[in-house]
Protein backbone atom coordinates (compact mmCIF):
# COMPACT_ATOMS: atom_id res chain seq x y z
CA UNK A 1 0.00 0.00 0.00
CA UNK A 2 1.33 3.44 -0.93
CA UNK A 3 2.19 5.77 1.93
CA UNK A 4 -0.70 8.22 2.20
CA UNK A 5 -0.22 11.95 2.67
CA UNK A 6 -3.86 12.42 3.62
CA UNK A 7 -4.55 14.15 6.91
CA UNK A 8 -6.48 12.17 9.50
CA UNK A 9 -8.74 13.07 12.40
CA UNK A 10 -10.27 11.22 15.33
CA UNK A 11 -14.02 10.71 15.57
CA UNK A 12 -14.53 9.01 18.92
CA UNK A 13 -12.80 5.62 18.59
CA UNK A 14 -12.26 6.04 14.83
CA UNK A 15 -9.23 7.55 13.13
CA UNK A 16 -10.31 8.56 9.62
CA UNK A 17 -8.93 10.51 6.67
CA UNK A 18 -10.15 14.07 6.35
CA UNK A 19 -11.49 13.10 2.93
CA UNK A 20 -14.23 10.46 2.77
CA UNK A 21 -15.32 8.76 -0.44
CA UNK A 22 -19.03 9.47 -0.91
CA UNK A 23 -21.03 6.60 -2.39
CA UNK A 24 -24.42 8.26 -2.91
CA UNK A 25 -23.86 8.14 -6.66
CA UNK A 26 -24.27 4.35 -6.54
CA UNK A 27 -27.91 4.84 -5.56
CA UNK A 28 -29.15 5.54 -9.09
CA UNK A 29 -28.19 5.12 -12.74
CA UNK A 30 -28.86 8.84 -13.12
CA UNK A 31 -25.17 9.36 -12.35
CA UNK A 32 -24.13 6.76 -14.91
CA UNK A 33 -24.01 2.98 -14.84
CA UNK A 34 -21.00 0.76 -14.25
CA UNK A 35 -20.52 -2.83 -13.14
CA UNK A 36 -20.11 -3.76 -9.47
CA UNK A 37 -16.67 -5.18 -10.34
CA UNK A 38 -15.52 -1.81 -11.67
CA UNK A 39 -16.91 -0.10 -8.59
CA UNK A 40 -14.88 -2.42 -6.37
CA UNK A 41 -11.79 -1.73 -8.48
CA UNK A 42 -12.38 1.98 -7.90
CA UNK A 43 -12.66 1.36 -4.16
CA UNK A 44 -9.36 -0.53 -4.24
CA UNK A 45 -7.69 2.39 -6.03
CA UNK A 46 -8.88 4.78 -3.35
CA UNK A 47 -7.82 2.59 -0.43
CA UNK A 48 -4.36 2.16 -1.97
CA UNK A 49 -3.99 5.95 -1.87
CA UNK A 50 -5.16 6.19 1.74
CA UNK A 51 -8.87 6.93 1.23
CA UNK A 52 -9.97 4.32 3.73
CA UNK A 53 -13.31 5.85 4.77
CA UNK A 54 -16.50 5.44 2.71
CA UNK A 55 -19.80 7.14 3.45
CA UNK A 56 -23.46 7.41 2.46
CA UNK A 57 -24.51 3.90 1.61
CA UNK A 58 -27.77 4.44 -0.24
CA UNK A 59 -29.45 1.85 -2.43
CA UNK A 60 -27.14 -1.05 -3.25
CA UNK A 61 -24.06 0.85 -2.06
CA UNK A 62 -24.07 -0.87 1.34
CA UNK A 63 -24.08 -4.27 -0.35
CA UNK A 64 -21.30 -3.39 -2.81
CA UNK A 65 -19.23 -1.87 -0.01
CA UNK A 66 -19.76 -4.96 2.14
CA UNK A 67 -18.57 -7.24 -0.65
CA UNK A 68 -15.53 -5.02 -1.20
CA UNK A 69 -14.58 -4.77 2.47
CA UNK A 70 -15.06 -8.50 3.04
CA UNK A 71 -12.57 -9.32 0.28
CA UNK A 72 -10.04 -6.57 1.01
CA UNK A 73 -6.72 -7.56 2.65
CA UNK A 74 -6.82 -4.11 4.28
CA UNK A 75 -10.23 -4.71 5.84
CA UNK A 76 -9.17 -3.61 9.32
CA UNK A 77 -8.15 -0.18 8.04
CA UNK A 78 -11.39 0.49 6.17
CA UNK A 79 -14.19 2.51 7.79
CA UNK A 80 -17.79 2.39 6.58
CA UNK A 81 -20.11 5.24 7.58
CA UNK A 82 -23.71 4.41 6.80
CA UNK A 83 -27.09 5.85 7.75
CA UNK A 84 -30.36 5.05 9.41
CA UNK A 85 -32.89 7.56 8.10
CA UNK A 86 -36.36 7.71 9.67
CA UNK A 87 -38.72 9.51 7.29
CA UNK A 88 -42.06 8.25 8.57
CA UNK A 89 -43.41 7.98 12.09
CA UNK A 90 -42.21 4.89 13.92
CA UNK A 91 -42.19 3.81 17.53
CA UNK A 92 -38.46 3.54 18.27
CA UNK A 93 -38.56 0.54 20.55
CA UNK A 94 -35.33 -1.32 21.31
CA UNK A 95 -36.47 -4.01 18.84
CA UNK A 96 -37.09 -1.50 16.03
CA UNK A 97 -33.74 0.19 16.59
CA UNK A 98 -31.87 -3.12 16.75
CA UNK A 99 -33.56 -4.30 13.54
CA UNK A 100 -32.37 -1.16 11.73
CA UNK A 101 -28.79 -1.63 12.93
CA UNK A 102 -28.87 -5.35 12.17
CA UNK A 103 -30.00 -4.63 8.61
CA UNK A 104 -26.98 -2.36 8.15
CA UNK A 105 -24.69 -5.07 9.52
CA UNK A 106 -26.11 -7.76 7.24
CA UNK A 107 -25.89 -5.60 4.11
CA UNK A 108 -22.36 -4.49 4.94
CA UNK A 109 -21.20 -7.98 5.96
CA UNK A 110 -19.88 -6.80 9.30
CA UNK A 111 -20.27 -7.65 12.97
CA UNK A 112 -20.55 -3.98 13.94
CA UNK A 113 -21.22 -0.68 12.23
CA UNK A 114 -18.26 1.70 12.25
CA UNK A 115 -20.20 4.96 12.12
CA UNK A 116 -23.99 5.00 12.14
CA UNK A 117 -25.34 8.38 11.07
CA UNK A 118 -28.90 9.01 12.23
CA UNK A 119 -31.51 11.16 10.48
CA UNK A 120 -34.99 11.85 11.90
CA UNK A 121 -37.45 13.71 9.71
CA UNK A 122 -40.00 15.19 12.10
CA UNK A 123 -38.64 17.31 14.94
CA UNK A 124 -42.09 17.60 16.58
CA UNK A 125 -41.87 13.86 17.27
CA UNK A 126 -39.32 13.57 20.07
CA UNK A 127 -38.85 9.89 19.33
CA UNK A 128 -35.40 10.76 17.99
CA UNK A 129 -34.19 11.10 21.58
CA UNK A 130 -35.49 7.62 22.42
CA UNK A 131 -34.00 6.14 19.25
CA UNK A 132 -30.60 7.69 19.98
CA UNK A 133 -30.72 6.42 23.55
CA UNK A 134 -31.22 2.88 22.22
CA UNK A 135 -28.44 3.39 19.66
CA UNK A 136 -26.18 4.44 22.50
CA UNK A 137 -26.92 1.18 24.33
CA UNK A 138 -25.98 -0.72 21.16
CA UNK A 139 -22.78 1.32 21.01
CA UNK A 140 -21.97 0.35 24.59
CA UNK A 141 -22.67 -3.27 23.64
CA UNK A 142 -20.16 -3.15 20.78
CA UNK A 143 -22.59 -3.29 17.85
CA UNK A 144 -21.80 0.31 16.82
CA UNK A 145 -18.38 1.90 17.14
CA UNK A 146 -19.56 5.52 16.86
CA UNK A 147 -22.82 7.45 16.44
CA UNK A 148 -23.24 10.49 14.21
CA UNK A 149 -26.14 12.68 13.18
CA UNK A 150 -27.21 13.61 9.66
CA UNK A 151 -28.84 16.91 8.73
CA UNK A 152 -29.79 17.90 12.26
CA UNK A 153 -30.00 21.63 12.83
CA UNK A 154 -28.20 23.62 15.51
CA UNK A 155 -30.96 23.61 18.15
CA UNK A 156 -31.63 19.87 17.96
CA UNK A 157 -27.96 18.92 17.76
CA UNK A 158 -27.39 20.87 20.97
CA UNK A 159 -30.43 19.22 22.58
CA UNK A 160 -29.29 15.71 21.65
CA UNK A 161 -25.69 16.17 22.77
CA UNK A 162 -26.83 17.72 26.05
CA UNK A 163 -29.21 14.84 26.78
CA UNK A 164 -26.88 12.00 25.79
CA UNK A 165 -23.81 13.46 27.44
CA UNK A 166 -20.21 14.07 26.37
CA UNK A 167 -18.65 11.96 23.64
CA UNK A 168 -21.72 9.99 22.56
CA UNK A 169 -22.32 11.91 19.30
CA UNK A 170 -19.08 12.28 17.33
CA UNK A 171 -20.30 13.96 14.15
CA UNK A 172 -23.10 15.65 12.22
CA UNK A 173 -23.22 15.34 8.45
CA UNK A 174 -24.39 18.61 6.87
CA UNK A 175 -23.92 20.66 3.75
CA UNK A 176 -21.04 23.16 3.89
CA UNK A 177 -19.26 24.95 1.07
CA UNK A 178 -18.20 28.36 -0.19
CA UNK A 179 -21.75 28.65 -1.50
CA UNK A 180 -23.56 27.26 1.56
CA UNK A 181 -22.00 28.63 4.74
CA UNK A 182 -24.89 27.90 7.13
CA UNK A 183 -22.74 25.94 9.64
CA UNK A 184 -20.97 29.21 10.50
CA UNK A 185 -24.21 30.49 12.07
CA UNK A 186 -24.50 28.54 15.32
CA UNK A 187 -23.55 25.00 14.36
CA UNK A 188 -19.86 25.80 14.76
CA UNK A 189 -20.49 26.91 18.35
CA UNK A 190 -22.42 23.71 19.15
CA UNK A 191 -19.55 21.64 17.75
CA UNK A 192 -17.09 23.46 20.02
CA UNK A 193 -19.41 23.13 23.03
CA UNK A 194 -19.91 19.37 22.68
CA UNK A 195 -16.69 18.30 20.96
CA UNK A 196 -18.23 16.93 17.79
CA UNK A 197 -17.10 17.43 14.21
CA UNK A 198 -18.94 18.04 10.98
CA UNK A 199 -18.75 15.66 8.06
CA UNK A 200 -19.55 17.93 5.16
CA UNK A 201 -21.09 17.19 1.80
CA UNK A 202 -21.88 19.46 -1.14
CA UNK A 203 -18.44 20.99 -0.58
CA UNK A 204 -17.76 20.99 -4.33
CA UNK A 205 -21.39 21.80 -5.23
CA UNK A 206 -21.82 18.64 -7.26
CA UNK A 207 -18.58 19.33 -9.14
CA UNK A 208 -19.28 22.96 -10.07
CA UNK A 209 -16.40 24.17 -7.88
CA UNK A 210 -13.90 22.85 -10.39
CA UNK A 211 -11.63 24.08 -13.16
CA UNK A 212 -13.82 22.59 -15.88
CA UNK A 213 -16.51 25.22 -15.19
CA UNK A 214 -14.21 28.25 -15.23
CA UNK A 215 -15.07 30.41 -18.24
CA UNK A 216 -18.04 28.26 -19.20
CA UNK A 217 -21.52 29.62 -19.99
CA UNK A 218 -24.37 29.05 -17.58
CA UNK A 219 -25.56 25.44 -18.06
CA UNK A 220 -29.12 24.45 -18.77
CA UNK A 221 -30.66 22.41 -15.95
CA UNK A 222 -32.89 20.63 -18.44
CA UNK A 223 -30.22 19.76 -20.99
CA UNK A 224 -29.88 16.21 -19.72
CA UNK A 225 -26.13 16.78 -19.35
CA UNK A 226 -26.13 17.45 -15.61
CA UNK A 227 -26.13 14.93 -12.79
CA UNK A 228 -28.85 15.08 -10.11
CA UNK A 229 -26.33 16.71 -7.76
CA UNK A 230 -25.44 19.35 -10.34
CA UNK A 231 -29.08 20.22 -10.93
CA UNK A 232 -29.55 20.64 -7.18
CA UNK A 233 -26.51 22.85 -6.68
CA UNK A 234 -27.02 24.90 -9.85
CA UNK A 235 -30.43 25.79 -8.49
CA UNK A 236 -28.83 26.87 -5.20
CA UNK A 237 -26.13 28.91 -6.96
CA UNK A 238 -28.60 30.78 -9.17
CA UNK A 239 -31.60 31.17 -6.86
CA UNK A 240 -30.21 31.29 -3.32
CA UNK A 241 -26.56 32.32 -3.58
CA UNK A 242 -26.19 34.84 -6.41
CA UNK A 243 -25.66 34.53 -10.15
CA UNK A 244 -23.58 32.57 -12.65
CA UNK A 245 -21.45 35.67 -13.32
CA UNK A 246 -20.62 36.03 -9.63
CA UNK A 247 -19.90 32.30 -9.44
CA UNK A 248 -17.44 32.73 -12.31
CA UNK A 249 -15.74 35.48 -10.31
CA UNK A 250 -15.44 33.06 -7.39
CA UNK A 251 -13.94 30.38 -9.63
CA UNK A 252 -11.40 32.87 -10.99
CA UNK A 253 -10.32 33.90 -7.48
CA UNK A 254 -9.94 30.23 -6.50
CA UNK A 255 -7.92 29.58 -9.67
CA UNK A 256 -5.50 32.39 -8.81
CA UNK A 257 -5.12 31.12 -5.23
CA UNK A 258 -4.51 27.61 -6.58
CA UNK A 259 -1.77 28.94 -8.85
CA UNK A 260 -0.12 30.60 -5.85
CA UNK A 261 -0.17 27.30 -3.94
CA UNK A 262 1.75 25.26 -6.47
CA UNK A 263 -0.86 24.87 -9.18
CA UNK A 264 -3.52 23.25 -7.04
CA UNK A 265 -6.97 22.89 -8.54
CA UNK A 266 -10.05 24.99 -7.85
CA UNK A 267 -11.53 21.93 -6.14
CA UNK A 268 -8.47 21.68 -3.89
CA UNK A 269 -8.86 25.29 -2.76
CA UNK A 270 -12.62 24.98 -2.21
CA UNK A 271 -12.09 21.83 -0.13
CA UNK A 272 -9.21 23.36 1.84
CA UNK A 273 -11.38 26.37 2.70
CA UNK A 274 -13.87 24.03 4.35
CA UNK A 275 -11.26 21.82 6.05
CA UNK A 276 -9.50 24.83 7.57
CA UNK A 277 -12.51 25.44 9.82
CA UNK A 278 -11.72 23.77 13.18
CA UNK A 279 -15.24 22.35 13.60
CA UNK A 280 -14.96 20.35 10.36
CA UNK A 281 -13.72 16.79 10.70
CA UNK A 282 -13.80 15.54 7.12
CA UNK A 283 -15.20 16.41 3.71
CA UNK A 284 -17.19 13.73 1.89
CA UNK A 285 -16.38 13.91 -1.82
CA UNK A 286 -18.73 11.99 -4.09
CA UNK A 287 -17.10 9.67 -6.60
CA UNK A 288 -18.67 7.98 -9.60
CA UNK A 289 -16.45 4.96 -9.08
CA UNK A 290 -15.40 3.46 -12.39
CA UNK A 291 -16.71 6.52 -14.26
CA UNK A 292 -15.51 9.80 -12.78
CA UNK A 293 -13.16 9.89 -9.82
CA UNK A 294 -10.27 12.17 -8.88
CA UNK A 295 -8.20 10.49 -6.15
CA UNK A 296 -4.88 11.87 -7.38
CA UNK A 297 -6.07 15.48 -7.52
CA UNK A 298 -7.77 15.14 -4.13
CA UNK A 299 -4.41 14.13 -2.61
CA UNK A 300 -3.31 17.74 -3.19
CA UNK A 301 -5.83 18.99 -0.63
CA UNK A 302 -3.29 17.97 2.02
CA UNK A 303 0.01 19.65 2.71
CA UNK A 304 -1.02 23.30 2.73
CA UNK A 305 -3.40 25.80 4.32
CA UNK A 306 -4.99 28.99 3.11
CA UNK A 307 -3.51 32.15 4.61
CA UNK A 308 -5.22 35.36 5.68
CA UNK A 309 -4.72 36.95 2.26
CA UNK A 310 -6.32 33.96 0.52
CA UNK A 311 -9.31 34.01 2.83
CA UNK A 312 -9.73 37.77 2.45
CA UNK A 313 -9.75 37.48 -1.34
CA UNK A 314 -12.42 34.79 -1.16
CA UNK A 315 -14.44 36.82 1.34
CA UNK A 316 -14.62 39.78 -1.05
CA UNK A 317 -16.62 37.58 -3.43
CA UNK A 318 -18.72 35.94 -0.71
CA UNK A 319 -19.76 39.36 0.61
CA UNK A 320 -21.26 40.12 -2.80
CA UNK A 321 -23.37 36.96 -2.66
CA UNK A 322 -26.47 36.05 -0.66
CA UNK A 323 -24.56 33.20 0.99
CA UNK A 324 -24.70 34.62 4.50
CA UNK A 325 -28.49 34.95 4.15
CA UNK A 326 -29.19 31.40 2.98
CA UNK A 327 -29.89 30.44 6.58
CA UNK A 328 -32.85 32.86 6.54
CA UNK A 329 -34.15 31.87 3.09
CA UNK A 330 -33.68 28.08 3.21
CA UNK A 331 -33.37 27.57 6.97
CA UNK A 332 -30.69 26.04 9.18
CA UNK A 333 -28.67 22.97 8.28
CA UNK A 334 -30.87 20.20 6.89
CA UNK A 335 -33.99 22.35 6.59
CA UNK A 336 -34.20 21.75 2.85
CA UNK A 337 -34.92 18.08 3.55
CA UNK A 338 -37.80 18.75 5.94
Amino acid sequence: MAESSLETIRLGPLVVPRLFVGLWQLSSNAWGSVSAAKVRQGMNRHVALGYTAFADHYGSAEIIFGQFQESSPLRERIVGATKWCVFKQVEPTPQVVWAAVQERMIRMKTQRVDLLQFHWQEYSDKGYLTALSHLNELRKGGHIRAIGLCNFDTIHTDEICTQLGPGVIVSNQVQFSLVDTRPLHGMSDVCAKHGLKLLTYGTLCGGFLADKWLGQPEPDSYSGQLTPSQRKYLDMILKAWGSWDLFQTLLLVLRRIGDKHGGRSISNIATRWVLDHPFVGSVIIGARLGLSEHPDDNQKVSGFHLNDVDRAQIEVVLEQSNGRRIITTIGDCGAEYR
